[in-house]
């Protein structure tokens, strides 16, 4: 089977995240299975229009601004002569409305809506401009059979318009092999992680605050950062004006291996964004027997089991936030329950049941459009 994904990034790119580690690990897998996979997606500085990446077939075009538009062009033009069995059109805030022009079998990846949160990370004006062509996704892609990533995504899928029985839902993963998957050594000190980009909508402002609460009790804790984005300046601005440069590292970009160790070493993780389609950063920090703190939102509450992997507050709670990090410092008995009870959750999900789940629902979509 040839399938052709559409998507605004690939793995490569300087702003990939969650969606594009969930496209490159499952359909990786899936070329390894024997079937031919296409990526057309956006260009940027010093990347090549077309190269292979680990048996996909990267096609780059236009640019983060304009790409959505040239997408239809693209289809017409090169797209339906590449010979594909069936398009995956993988949505996210903007939709490429192919259900309007593509004449193959079709299906729509959705990883999770912004809905409101959108104005928390863009201005008001391009706020707006995602908003309405995030709203008409419903209505256009109504009659396209529609995998999610997370029983909150179906939620949301369905009190925007799609069909329930439309929906499937196929579960991110991780790889057993490039983590522990066992409790390892914590730090000399207690310490908390948050790893993800530095984007507004993560709130990271939020697990700042919340340190400077933990260490109140507990003066000797440490909180490490690790990943990048345009919210880092701001970050590092009210570490400073809290005071507590001597006790927040921002570590930047950080390699795989770094990623594990530091994962590993770490007492407990936080994630505190508004929404998510999934977490897939819980899961690996479950899989270093880490256990996670996360807001109560949709996506995360889904990649959490609460109570056995980690601890749930509502979002934006700060007290909250701050109480149940310091529990886990504090509580080294309940830690370890967490931390084991984290990898035992962490190991049903791999990315090659996600990668087998994923391609039997597109040979169905196939096999009934033949029909």
């Amino acid at each position: 089977m040839h399938i052709l994904v559409l998507n605004w990034q690939d793995r490569t790119h300087p702003q990939a995240g969650g969606a594009e580690v969930h496209l490159h690990e499952i359909f990786s897998r899936i070329v390894a299975k024997g079937h031919s996979v296409t990526l057309f997606c956006c260009a940027y500085e010093g990347a090549p229009a077309r190269e292979t990446i680990d048996g996909i077939q990267v096609i780059r075009l236009g640019n983060r601004s304009t790409f959505n538009w040239g997408v239809r062009r693209w289809w017409r033009r090169e797209g339906r002569h590449l010979g594909a069995d069936i398009v995956v059109d993988d949505i996210n805030k903007i939709p490429f409305f192919t259900p309007h022009y593509v004449d193959i079998p079709l299906v729509g990846l959705i990883h999770h809506f912004f809905g409101d949160t959108i104005f928390q990370e863009a201005g008001v004006l391009s706020g707006h401009y995602v908003s309405y062509f995030e709203r008409q996704i419903g209505k256009v892609y109504r009659s396209t059979p529609i995998i999610v990533v997370s029983e909150s995504t179906r939620k949301e899928a369905i009190e925007r318009g799609i069909p329930a029985e439309n929906i499937s839902i196929v579960y991110n993963g991780i790889d057993p092999h490039s983590f522990p998957m066992t409790v390892g050594t914590k730090e000399h000190v207690p310490t908390v992680t948050y790893f993800g980009r530095l984007k507004r909508y993560k709130s990271v402002h939020h697990l700042i605050q919340a340190f400077a609460i933990v260490r109140e009790r507990i003066p000797s804790a440490r909180l490490r950062i690790l990943g990048t984005g345009d919210d880092r300046s701001h970050l590092e601005n009210l570490v400073h004006s809290l005071g507590m440069n001597d006790a927040v590292v921002f570590h930047g970009y950080v390699s795989r291996d770094d990623k594990v160790r530091l994962l590993s070493s770490s007492h407990v993780v936080v994630n505190t964004s508004v929404k998510e389609g999934w977490g897939i950063t819980n899961l690996e920090a479950n899989a270093c027997g880490t256990p996670v703190v996360v807001s109560d939102v949709p996506g995360l509450r889904d990649s959490v089991r609460q109570g056995d992997s980690g601890l749930m507050y509502p979002y934006g709670d700060i007290q909250a936030l701050a109480a149940a990090v310091t529990h886990i410092l504090a509580d080294e008995a309940d830690r370890q329950r967490l931390s084991e009870g984290a990898v035992r959750w962490a190991s049903t999900f791999t990315w090659s049941r996600s990668a087998q789940d994923m391609l039997a629902r597109l040979q169905r979509v196939v096999s009934s459009f033949s029909h």
